[in-house]
């Protein structure tokens, strides 16, 4: 007797079902972040940010006006800025309402730049993390930013503490249309494969990578070339910083280092995607830093034109 019976027609439909419904979620995980194959590749959007970071010396308004010179359309908030009285302001504190940011995103809006993202200025396990974080995503949806940046400390680093109080921001985060987004900076979550680990255990579509190749070739000495293909499919956004080895070690601005940027976004060129790309280093090796804004204006202009000739080969092969 044939102990194995012929599928009935509705369990017929109830695999087939099944069957439709993993390869759908395979397809979206697949495509979400990765290259996409064939005919169906889509370019990734980059939103070339520069941060006012870079302008650290010089009063907010200088920098957004500089930024927008440099002939940006977008920018990213950080961190803190000297007023002309030598007064160092941060640029939204973190006790700042909601108001408040969305007067600074109307500021940039009438300069002619998108505010894109923002530093949280505060590590996910700091004991005011959840709060702080709390408010900055509050912040963030008030000025129309959609992502807010952390990230962990140079030495160390707990993990499950990442992975718990993610779970509990996502939600959060998802609730004002905002995405949470952490990057490297050494310890044990100083690589993109380390915050990609994080990401997929907390599973949320509102946390998500942002890679930091100078910061991984800086505090772990590691290649970022090998390291950003086992969290490409995580990654949302990049802080732009390129680093020398010699003849100093030096974080500086994209193509004045030995990463090679062909190489570092061929892996999310055709996701498909929206990616701001916020330039939080553009200075040149060895030099001493620049002394005037006009200074820093060149920089960043030469940095972004960089880049764009990067993303333009690359998208048209």
């Amino acid at each position: 007797m044939n102990r194995f019976r012929r599928p009935t027609s509705d369990s017929r439909r109830s695999i087939l079902a099944a069957t439709a419904a993993s390869l759908a979620a395979l397809s979206v995980r697949l495509t979400s972040g990765s290259t996409l194959l064939g005919s169906e590749r889509k370019p990734t959007v980059f939103q070339h940010a520069c941060m006012t970071l870079p302008y650290s010396n010089f009063p907010l308004e200088r920098s957004l006006v500089g930024i927008q010179a440099a002939g940006f359309h977008f920018v990213a908030w950080g961190v803190r800025h000297r007023q002309d009285s030598g007064e160092q302001v941060p640029v939204m504190a973190e006790d700042a309402s909601p108001e408040m940011a969305k007067t600074l995103g109307q500021r940039c809006r009438d300069l002619g730049l998108e505010p894109v993202m923002m530093f949280s200025t505060i590590y996910p396990e700091h004991r005011d993390g959840l709060v702080v974080l709390t408010h900055r995503i509050k912040q963030a949806a008030a000025a129309g930013i959609g992502q807010v940046l952390t990230f962990g400390h140079t030495q160390g680093g707990n993990r499950a503490l990442w992975a718990e109080r993610l779970k509990i921001l996502g939600p959060i985060a998802q609730d004002y249309g905002v995405t949470l987004v952490i990057k490297q900076h050494g310890g044990t979550t100083g690589t993109g494969e380390a915050c990609a680990e994080i990401v997929r255990e907390v599973n949320h579509p509102n946390v998500f990578v942002n890679y930091d190749a100078g910061n991984v070739m800086d505090y772990l000495d590691l290649d970022p070339i090998a390291d950003i293909r086992k969290c490409a499919t995580e990654i949302r956004s990049f802080c732009v910083k390129d680093h020398r080895n010699w003849p100093k070690d030096q974080d500086c601005g994209p193509g004045f280092g030995e990463i090679d940027h062909y190489r570092l976004f061929e892996p999310v060129a055709f996701t498909g995607l929206t990616m701001p790309l916020a330039y939080e280093n553009i200075f040149a090796p060895l030099l001493p830093p620049p002394k005037t804004p006009e200074e820093i204006d060149v920089l960043a202009r030469r940095a972004r034109e960089f880049l764009e000739t990067v993303i333009s080969g690359l998208q048209l092969q």
